[in-house]
């Protein structure tokens, strides 16, 4: 009897791919007899790698190797060599859509992901808008492998096993700086924060001066406390150093480590995470961190909340404008990104003590 065997597709960026993981955790574990394979970028390996011994990982270059028609059908007679016997595309795009139709053709077992776009469409119309929770994509990508005959209870916990990564793997300058999660209900004198104040879309960015004003609170409260700031880009390079020159408590996180996985093991012993709606605050999430998360142009009934987050650790304001993107990256129609400038430094910092100390809400 052939050995069930499921493809699982999710190409996008990374923020995207990392909601991927709880899924495939669960189903790997309820499911050990089933091997998988996620077939997404390079970049998204390290985020399966070790994860359970019957997920695998094959990354496609979209751009270069499987250009085109050409190259998507070369992918896909490159998969075809693994003999699978069911294919979840959780993508749902142009490229994943032809390559699901190559395989509908060769009669395999094929479901794919309900991105709810009427909902959605509903969140950001500017006439008669219908503020109403929109499924998960965790759940959306649940819903596909039940219809595929896989149906899972998404338990995961964290990326890494114990808990936390192993210190040992980070720089000895990094791994020197953190100290185990306070054991009392009063926050360590080195307590560990981490702070990602970028977004893709500018719609998604907290204002930096506001920013500044966070971190400049944060010392003041917790001045033996160490502020690790996450993110890689051509903005994080301008600002970042000009943070840890001003602010000796900043440590610029890209510039000391060398893999996405060391990136995790150090927000595994973080806090707290202070995060836009981006990839940091998935990626922390993966970690079983707290985060404190700011919302502008979007909004967490779209679906894209971090996993297992609180939503009373989500700021943002009311505004009948919000929200006017699912994704952040439309103009603001007023002009003055109200969503971001009208949120106050302090409450931010307040919300972020109240993880620190422990406090019930």
């Amino acid at each position: 009897m052939k050995k069930e065997h499921i493809l699982i597709i999710r190409f996008s960026a990374l923020g995207d791919v990392a909601m991927v993981v709880p899924v495939v955790s669960s189903l790997a574990r309820q499911y050990p007899d089933l091997r998988i394979t996620v077939l997404s970028r390079s970049f998204a390996r390290s985020l399966f790698e070790d994860l359970a011994p019957n997920i695998g990982f094959m990354e496609a270059d979209l751009k270069r190797e499987y250009h085109g028609i050409k190259g998507l059908n070369a992918l896909y007679r490159r998969l075809t060599a693994k003999q699978f016997t069911a294919v979840a595309d959780l993508h749902n795009v142009l490229r994943s859509d032809f390559l699901r139709m190559r395989f509908n053709i060769g009669r395999y077992k094929v479901a794919h992901i309900n991105k709810h776009r009427k909902g959605r469409r509903r969140l950001t119309t500017t006439n008669n808008k219908q503020l109403v929770q929109q499924p998960s994509s965790f759940q959306n990508y649940a819903d596909v492998l039940a219809r595929l005959g896989y149906p899972i209870e998404l338990d995961f916990h964290s990326i890494f096993p114990k808990g936390k990564g192993d210190l040992s793997l980070l720089p000895s300058p990094l791994s020197s700086l953190l100290s185990p999660p306070p054991s009392s209900l009063l926050p360590s004198p080195k307590t560990n924060i981490g702070i990602a104040p970028f977004a893709a879309h500018e719609g998604k960015i907290y204002p930096l001066p506001l920013m500044q004003q966070v971190i400049e609170q944060l010392i003041k409260q917790y001045p033996e406390a160490h502020i690790f700031l996450f993110g890689k880009g051509k903005r994080e390079e301008e600002v970042f150093p000009q943070w840890c020159k001003q602010y000796p408590s900043c440590v610029y996180v890209d510039s000391q480590v060398e893999t996405m996985r060391q990136e995790l093991i150090l927000m595994s012993h973080l806090d707290v995470m202070l995060s836009m709606d981006s990839a940091n605050m998935h990626l922390a999430s993966l970690t079983a961190t707290p985060v404190v998360s700011v919302w502008g142009a979007t909004h967490p009934y779209a679906g894209f909340m971090g996993w297992n987050q609180d939503l009373e650790n989500v700021i943002q304001v009311p505004l009948e404008c919000r929200p006017c993107s699912i994704y952040g990256q439309k103009p603001c129609m007023r002009g003055d990104y109200a969503c971001l400038n009208n949120i106050a430094p302090e409450t931010i910092v307040e919300r972020i003590n109240k993880i620190l100390y422990k406090k019930p809400i």
